[in-house]
């Protein structure tokens, strides 16, 4: 199992456009296409929400994410809900992805 580490920089006062979409169409669409979400967590700087999103995903293998992804990018609900929750601009101004193995000693192996 590998885990991916997904930080999304959002564009100032669109949080609530990404969790709604979130919530309500991509977490659906990710189960479809056999993703795993472990979590998702909102970044707190000085006791403040900042305009971070950030979700850890669990594949069996890279070879799983890539098809997992390229299925669900590929999907037309997907790509209908993306545009239209876009229709007034851009949500996410950047995203930065980590691949992560568990050590030895970590409970999630």
């Amino acid at each position: 199992m590998i885990y991916e580490l997904r930080t999304y920089i959002i564009v100032p006062g669109r949080m609530a456009d990404i969790e709604r979409r979130f919530s309500e169409v991509t977490l659906r669409l990710f189960r479809k296409h056999g993703m795993e979400v472990v979590g998702f967590w909102r970044t707190v700087e000085a006791g403040e929400p900042a305009d971070e999103l950030v979700y850890v995903l669990a594949h069996h293998d890279e070879a799983a994410r890539e098809a997992s992804f390229a299925g669900f990018r590929s999907d037309p609900e997907w790509v209908q809900a993306k545009a239209e929750s876009e229709r007034n601009g851009a949500i996410v101004a950047r995203v930065t992805s980590k691949m992560l193995a568990p050590t030895a000693y970590s409970p999630l192996q």
